[in-house]
């Protein structure tokens, strides 16, 4: 039974996003650096008190979304341990390619996330939230193998939270498929791609456990794919695939409880609204 506050509201579930923000912080030392601060790298915390009973979105702390670095290789993944269907598998293998960590607002104060790209001109979706926590500052984009580009801000949607970014051409992100609109279904196994805790190119694997889920993101309600793939901070904005390795979906908040984590009730903002507000951003912005 859920805790209650003072003011006679639940304390859990929380929801909250899976981005690391500068509201809360902690430490991740690098190998070797001792005791030398210039050599920390700073994360964030999975929620604040304010997130209580609402639903907040999921992207990470500055530093978070680099603090792994390369460690594994340009072409390393990290995936769930559970047995996985031989197609996920291949939609992985597709899918990780085309999706990127993103950085907005200064390294130390801003906000981190994940994206992918949805076409040949190099557009990345992602959230809005992430732009407004990095403070309407500098954006930018890290691919698979490690190059790093400053995008430009598209188009943003705040009511949506979605935005489009765009990279130069030379970048070759491959673009990723997008389901058709309706076609996701509840039990369909699904793949949550990109960036948790600095860890690019993360893989979890789960089903969608609802459709048409109403949640509350800030002071907007809307329309959600619920999921029980892993989603933690630094996945806000990457995509939700099927075993097709097509996009029904985008990352953008988690529950927990009493603020312990994720607890196997993710949230994505469906393939069609992503489909139609990308379309009209691109439209505005080229």
């Amino acid at each position: 039974m859920a805790a209650q506050t003072g003011l006679g509201e639940p304390r859990g579930p929380w929801f909250v996003s899976p981005e690391l923000g500068p509201d809360g912080r902690f430490w991740w030392d690098v190998p070797g650096s001792g005791e030398d601060p210039s050599r920390r790298r700073w994360g964030g915390r999975l929620l604040t008190a304010a997130a209580v009973v609402a639903l907040s979105t999921v992207s990470g702390a500055a530093a978070g979304g680099w603090v792994a670095g390369r460690d594994g290789g340009a072409d390393a993944t990290a995936a769930s341990a559970a047995p996985v269907p031989a197609e996920l598998v291949t939609a992985a293998q597709r899918t990780v390619p085309g999706v990127v960590s993103v950085l907005a607002g200064r390294a130390a104060t801003g906000a981190t996330g994940s994206g992918f790209a949805i076409d040949d001109q190099q557009h990345i979706i992602t959230n809005d939230h992430i732009l407004a926590k990095g403070g309407g500052g500098t954006v930018t984009v890290e691919l698979p193998d490690g190059r790093r580009y400053a995008a430009e801000v598209v188009g943003r949607e705040p009511a949506s939270d979605l935005a489009v970014l765009k990279v130069p051409t030379d970048a070759g992100l491959a673009p990723l498929p997008l389901a058709k609109p309706r076609s996701t279904r509840v039990g369909e196994p699904v793949l949550a791609v990109g960036s948790p805790l600095g860890l690019p190119g993360t893989v979890t694997a789960g089903i969608v456990s609802a459709l048409d889920r109403q949640v509350r993101l800030g002071t907007n309600r809307r329309s959600a794919v619920q999921t029980d793939a892993s989603i933690n901070p630094g996945n806000s904005g990457g995509p939700l695939v099927n075993a097709r390795g097509e996009v029904v979906g985008v990352n953008t908040a988690i529950a927990t409880i009493d603020g312990n984590g994720s607890i196997g009730i993710g949230f994505a903002i469906p393939i069609d609204q992503v489909q139609q507000t990308a379309d009209t951003l691109i439209g505005k912005g080229g």
